[in-house]
C-alpha cells in the first residue's frame, strides 16, 4: 500500500493573524476548532483533512533555522485546490480580489481543466482549480 497522510498541515507566515483569518474565513473557509486561534496562529480547514495553519511571521521563525521566503520576490510553492464548477472557480477568485488579494494571472481554460488563481494578503499563490475528470 501507498504511503499516505491521514491529516494533512502545512504552515504559512503572515503579517497578521487576524486579518489573515478574516480574508480566509471571508472566502467561505472555516476555523479548525482543534487547533489555538490567538495571535501567533490560526488553524483554517481548506479540505476534508487538509488545513493550513497561518503563522506570524516573528513565531515562524522559532519553527526553523531557515529565513523565511520574501514573497513580494520569490515563490516558495502553489497551493492548488480543486473545486466543483468554473463558476465555483471564479466565485472564490473573485471573493479574494473584493478581500483585498491580487489577481495571479489570467483565467485558463483547457477543456477539462479550468484554472484561475490569486495572490492572498502575504504574497502566496493560490491556483483555483476545476477538473472534469469525465473529460480529462
Amino acid at each position: 500500500m501507498a504511503l499516505t497522510s491521514a491529516f494533512t498541515s502545512f504552515n504559512l507566515p503572515v503579517k497578521n493573524v487576524e486579518q489573515s483569518k478574516t480574508f480566509f474565513t471571508g472566502l467561505g473557509f472555516e476555523l479548525n476548532p482543534q487547533f489555538p486561534d490567538n495571535e501567533n496562529s490560526v488553524a483554517i480547514m481548506i479540505g476534508d483533512n487538509l488545513q493550513v495553519m497561518l503563522i506570524n511571521q516573528t513565531f515562524f521563525t522559532t519553527l526553523t533555522e531557515k529565513e523565511s521566503v520574501d514573497t513580494s520576490k520569490y515563490a516558495q510553492m502553489t497551493i492548488a485546490l480543486a473545486f466543483e464548477s468554473r463558476e465555483k472557480v471564479d466565485e472564490i477568485v473573485n471573493t479574494a480580489v473584493s478581500l483585498g488579494g491580487k489577481l495571479h494571472a489570467e483565467p485558463e481554460d483547457h477543456g477539462s481543466m479550468y484554472h484561475w488563481g490569486f495572490v492572498d494578503l502575504d504574497g502566496h499563490l493560490w491556483a483555483i482549480n476545476y477538473m472534469n475528470m469525465d473529460e480529462a
